[in-house]
Formats: structure tokens, sequence, C-alpha cells
């Protein structure tokens, strides 16, 4: 799959999910709130609430697997082309030695 398509509908979930909060009531009161005051005044409006908090956790579900997906759709510019043959191919390999030990010889006539 195309990254551009994962993008687009992680977008389009991002928004919706913004809109889907933004509808609740940090109180718990949401939209069943705003037809009245309460349950009983409007049937099944009780459920409004079960409703947006099941959307609420979906959609967060959903955008958290399409952000994880989309991973595999990056283009990488062929840096899966690595093989881990090739890996000390090239690599020059400097041996160490000890150091050359140097002997002064002491010159008895400068004394």
């Amino acid at each position: 799959m195309n990254y551009n398509l994962f993008l687009g509908v992680i977008l389009l979930v991002a928004v919706i999910l913004i809109l889907i909060v933004m509808v609740q009531n940090p109180k718990g009161g949401g939209l069943s709130s705003s037809f009245g005051g309460g349950a009983q005044s409007l049937g099944g409006v009780q459920n409004t609430n079960n409703f947006l908090d099941r959307t609420t956790w979906t959609l967060a579900i959903a955008m958290f697997a399409l952000i994880l997906l989309s991973n595999f759709a990056i283009d990488r510019g062929g840096a899966n082309d690595f093989k881990l043959d090739n890996t000390l191919e090239g690599i020059e390999t400097t041996v160490l030695t000890a150091p050359e030990t140097t002997t002064t010889t002491t010159n008895d006539s400068l004394k």
C-alpha cells in the first residue's frame, strides 16, 4: 500500500476522533444532557454516551493500528537492499604492533 493512502486515512480518523471527543461532555453528560435534561425524556438517548465511548475507543485503536501499519509502507530508498554478507566488505584492517624499542648508548667521552 502507498504511504500517502495511509496518511490520508490517519488524518481522516484523527479529524473524526477530534469531533467525537469534542461532542462529549467532560462531566459525563454528553449529548444526552442537551436533549432536555434526562434519559427518561427521550427514548434511546441514554445509550448516546455508550455509543460515543465505544466510537472513541474504536477510532483510537484504529488510529494506533494504522500508524503502526504505515511504517511498512514507507519508501526507504533502497535501505532494505542491505545484505549482512557485505558488512565487512571494504573495511580495511590495521594491525597494531608494539612500538620499537630504541637503545641509547652513553658516550663516555662526554663525561
